[in-house]
């Protein structure tokens, strides 16, 4: 098995045992609770590249990165530093998230939130929108076409904007065809063997009709990729690991982006 097949398959399980202690039916009557929503593509469509600053304490590829971390803290920092907005990874096992991370990261800051998981059911999209997601990732190597299609359907009922991630041509392909998505992630990372090649974004950048917003994912960390990623029309980037690394996050944002403090308070 991939590391992407293990994942998979912890995952359908905790999400079946999350049926059996409270089914879809009962989850799906708290959904007249959920707060306001955050327009999370619209705040990838301001002028220049925009950053989603990621959220997360450890993963497959990098192993522990910042184990004791806040939400609180991390994301207030992502504010200041001018994130456009936020990635928090929910997935426990590998990535020591949880939904209380994305209801404190809600709670700690205004910005509109993509919850960051391995989306394989419709009870993930019910969860999503009452612990304050305002997007959802949906990955097109982790789904088939019939399930991909249902979920990019059931988040937009749930007014869920919605991340599609693709990482080859073969991907990208279907993609288009089957649900046209507005938001187009290319991952850098080959989720099957975890290997990092930037120019793929470069390489699929190409092949996307007009009009789409554009994420670059993982490998990111010098001011001159981003620099590159918005003369070339990609429209966001999405940043975790390289800014988790630093003693300062805000500042560490701040290089990256040549922008300047966004809410010194």
């Amino acid at each position: 098995m991939t590391v992407l097949d293990e994942i998979l398959a912890s995952t359908r399980l905790a999400v079946a045992h999350r049926r059996e202690q409270l089914p879809l039916a009962e989850l799906e009557a708290q959904l007249d609770r959920r707060g306001p929503d955050r327009p999370f593509a619209e705040a990838l469509a301001r002028p220049g590249l925009s950053v989603i600053a990621e959220f997360k304490r450890c993963s497959p590829a990098r192993g522990q990165i910042r184990p004791e971390a806040s939400v609180d803290e991390i994301v207030s920092a992502y504010q200041r530093g001018g994130a456009a907005a936020l990635s928090i990874l929910t997935e426990e096992p590998n990535f020591g998230g949880s939904l209380e991370d994305l209801i404190a990261a809600r709670s700690a800051s205004n910005l509109p939130i993509l919850r960051k998981d391995f989306i394989v059911d419709q009870y993930q999209l019910v969860e999503s929108a009452l612990s304050g997601a305002d997007a959802v990732l949906l990955i097109a190597a982790a789904l088939e076409p019939r399930l991909l299609e249902s979920l990019y359907g059931g988040a937009l009922e749930l007014q869920l904007d919605v991340l599609v991630e693709v990482h080859n041509e073969q991907e990208l392909e279907a993609v288009l065809e089957l649900v046209d998505p507005d938001l187009i992630g290319i991952n850098n990372r080959d989720l099957h063997d975890l290997s990092v090649d930037v120019e793929r974004t470069h390489s699929l950048l190409a092949d996307i009709p007009a009009g789409k917003t554009v994420v670059s994912e993982s490998g990111l960390s010098q001011r001159q990729q981003l620099v590159e990623l918005e003369r070339v029309g990609v429209d966001a980037a999405l940043i975790g690991e390289s800014l988790l690394a630093s003693d300062d996050p805000a500042a560490a944002l701040q290089a990256l982006t040549g922008g300047h403090d966004a809410d010194p308070a």
